[in-house]
């Protein structure tokens, strides 16, 4: 399986059950993280709108991972 390229624009979804639901908009990437802003939490009053960081790694499809959902510019 081969590893989608992470880019500003993309919106991702958390594949983890506690968070089910859980969006994120990349806004940077650098060689080791994508710095997103959650669009939707996995929790009502959550942190919607808050900046966050998360391990290219983590990008990818597995259980703990994320997903792809849009891959605008």
């Amino acid at each position: 399986m081969t590893q989608p390229d992470v880019r500003v624009g993309q919106v991702w979804a958390d594949n983890d059950k506690r968070s089910e639901g859980r969006t994120v908009r990349v806004d940077e990437v650098d060689v080791c993280y994508a710095y997103c802003t959650v669009l939707t939490s996995a929790t009502p009053g959550g942190r919607t709108g808050q900046r966050t960081r998360i391990a290219l790694e983590r990008m990818r499809p597995t259980s703990t991972g994320y997903r792809l959902l849009d891959g605008a510019p």
